[in-house]
């Protein structure tokens, strides 16, 4: 009787120590994937907020209450908008902030007192992605885009595709680098990305 007794016992101490222990082991791997996310959003934030605009972005210019002077324009392949009073501003390879700047510099004195200009990018200018996926081609860019994310829009990989032969081809600050990335490594506007054929 007391070794049936000891074994109801030992087996609700098992039970309990389990369901104890499991909601820590999940709190654990939550804060870990939590963590991973956020650091990831970080990145991107600290990236996006140097990007520089290149032909393809449209951007929203913004004049507190001045609408005359508050646009939606494409970058064309110049890179040179015609903006009112200012005329023909070149925007291709500089910040949304420095944009800013010039419009409110441009403006100020002659025909404003204080300008408050805003300058944000309302859609991206597309990634291309080429290879071995489905349906490669031109994509529009969104805001926390990977490798993974990239592919799937892309139809997914074919059958010979390789998911450790991936390069991207970036342009920055003028200079044109070709890099070997993974399906977690980020994507950004204007990136070519290339999957190539595995020989296994």
């Amino acid at each position: 009787m007391k070794t049936i007794s000891i074994i109801i016992f030992l087996s609700i101490i098992g039970v309990c120590s389990e369901s104890l222990f499991l909601p820590a082991i999940s709190s654990t791997i939550y804060a870990a994937e939590e963590s991973g996310s956020r650091n990831f959003m970080n990145t991107e934030i600290q990236v996006m907020s140097k990007y520089k605009l290149g032909s393809g972005d449209r951007i929203e210019i913004s004049v507190f209450d001045e609408a005359e002077l508050s646009i939606v324009t494409l970058l064309g392949d110049t890179g040179i908008i015609n903006y009112p009073f200012l005329g023909e501003l070149k925007l291709t390879g500089i910040t949304v902030k420095q944009v800013a700047e010039k419009i409110t510099k441009g403006l100020k004195g002659p025909y404003l007192v204080n300008p408050s200009v805003q300058v944000s990018v309302v859609e991206y200018r597309p990634f291309f992605i080429d290879g071995e996926v489905n349906d490669p081609g031109g994509y529009p860019y969104q805001p926390g885009l990977n490798i993974s994310k990239a592919v799937a829009l892309a139809g997914g990989f074919t059958e010979r595709a390789s998911k450790t032969s991936i390069y991207i081809t970036r342009a920055s600050d003028k200079k044109v680098k070709k890099i070997k990335v993974s399906l977690n490594d980020p994507i950004y506007p204007g990136d070519i990305l290339d999957i190539e054929e595995s020989f296994f």
